[in-house]
């Protein structure tokens, strides 16, 4: 039975003290960033085509199937160079790694 005790009794537990936060100081405050983003509206005269293109592909093996395109973004150009910039620098130091860029930015 003392197997089990072991598993199933009391244990005396000490209380951690709770650590205070780090106040930390940011060269740059937070309210002076915009953030970049990752895809911008299209051009409404590119509507059609991508419309059609992407109902297609959609479509497949379903002709009959019907496909409302509510809302086409294209990726931001700006972000883009950013992120492939950015993630070759670290790559250079990580070679085998794999880097995701989550949000980009800007300084007003």
């Amino acid at each position: 039975m003392i197997f089990f005790k072991g598993f199933f009794g009391k244990k005396d537990t000490i209380a951690p003290k709770p650590v205070p936060p780090a106040t930390v100081s940011a060269s740059v405050p937070v309210n002076d960033l915009i953030e970049i983003p990752a895809f911008i509206p299209t051009d409404p005269n590119e509507y059609e085509l991508v419309s059609v293109i992407a109902t297609a592909i959609a479509a497949g093996d379903y002709p009959k199937s019907q496909f409302v395109v509510k809302n086409i973004m294209k990726r931001n150009p700006e972000a883009h160079l950013v992120s492939l910039i950015s993630a070759s620098i670290a790559a250079g130091t990580m070679p085998e790694s794999k880097f995701v860029v989550k949000k980009i930015s800007q300084v007003k």
